[in-house]
């Protein structure tokens, strides 16, 4: 089948690579420099050094080229930007007359201005487009890119839209789930991110395994909260795109997140962090929508509480934690 995959980030591309083993597959970068270096190296030096990509995978500077590729109807478009590019793409999309027939997005997060997921993103942008979903899991871009194991879980309203993506990504290395609970999925993604930050801070200030697992745990009870909120399945939480992907990025070492709240434990500012980690950290563009989503909804949200305090107040981490420590006991 063919599939183009609008984004070429460290997950686009890892993506890309895997599709082009099996599919006719183009890579589209926004970066024309980028694609040609793509084209001449077969590999992302920027964002997946080391990495080598199939000889059979295409790139595409042209964005109208590449949605053309994803035209038909036995064809998939993976839209691969972060949170905050996925309107403008939709809209693109949209203008041309090129909003290809499946759509799937791997984006995680709340759009920062309007507090939506990204599934009500694409339903305000595209209207009555009904073959879409969400693409989510554990993983981490460069073990994807090694050709490792990994499972995901493809949701969706749609029938053909499950089908097509587990056709395009269900091969070799990559196990496919399918489901409908577009809501819990997508909360799960968004969450997941801000709670491995409040992981990291715990780890970098040395507060040992134990207060990790009761991050985790009370993390997860936080993540489930909002997401049977929102329209969520309890189940989908104890998921891989729930616990799976909080345990992952919570506790992985290739977790941008993790890695945010480990630097924020040492003092340094989140302006020099960012700069210096070269990649989208989504728990930071995510955290104050989560919590105000919590707030208007009347919902508890301690930890993410904690992380927007550190993030955004000049909370210092150590007396974050305090706080949360000296929370009243209550009922689990």
């Amino acid at each position: 089948m063919k599939v183009s995959v609008l984004g070429a980030g460290a997950w686009g591309t890892a993506l890309a690579g895997h599709l082009a083993a099996r599919h006719d597959t183009v890579l589209w970068a926004r970066d024309s420099a980028l694609v040609a270096e793509l084209s001449a190296s077969q590999q992302n030096a920027r964002y997946l050094a080391g990495v080598a990509l199939p000889a059979a995978l295409r790139y595409e500077a042209d964005l109208l080229t590449a949605l053309d590729h994803a035209s038909a109807d036995d064809a998939l478009c993976v839209i691969a930007t972060p949170v905050a590019g996925l309107r403008g793409m939709l809209r693109t999309m949209r203008d041309a007359g090129r909003t290809p027939a499946h759509i799937v997005w791997l984006c995680k997060g709340f759009d920062a201005d309007s507090q939506l997921l990204p599934h009500q993103v694409v339903a305000a942008e595209l209207g009555g487009h009904a073959s879409n979903g969400v693409l989510s899991g554990p993983s981490f871009a460069r073990e994807v890119g090694q050709g490792l194991p990994v499972a995901l879980t493809v949701a969706s309203a749609s029938a053909a839209c499950r089908e097509r993506t587990v056709e395009a990504f269900h091969h070799g290395a990559m196990r496919i789930y399918t489901g409908d609970d577009v809501v819990g999925v997508e909360v799960g993604g968004a969450v997941k991110n801000v709670l491995a930050i409040a992981t990291g801070i715990a780890d970098g200030l040395g507060l040992g395994l134990n207060a990790r697992a009761a991050l985790i745990t009370r993390g997860l009870a936080e993540m489930s909260r909002l997401g049977v909120t929102l329209g969520g399945r309890a189940e989908t939480f104890t998921g891989l795109t729930g616990l799976g992907d909080l345990i992952l990025t919570a506790t992985g070492d290739l977790s941008r997140n993790r890695t945010v709240g480990m630097q924020l434990a040492t003092g340094r500012t989140l302006d020099d962090i960012l700069a210096a980690l070269g990649h989208v950290a989504e728990g930071v563009r995510c955290a104050r929508a989560v919590l105000a989503i919590a707030d208007a909804h009347g919902i508890e949200m301690p930890i993410t509480q904690a992380v927007c305090d550190v993030l955004f107040s000049g909370v210092a981490p150590r007396d974050a934690v305090s706080a949360l420590l000296r929370r009243d006991s209550k009922a689990e």
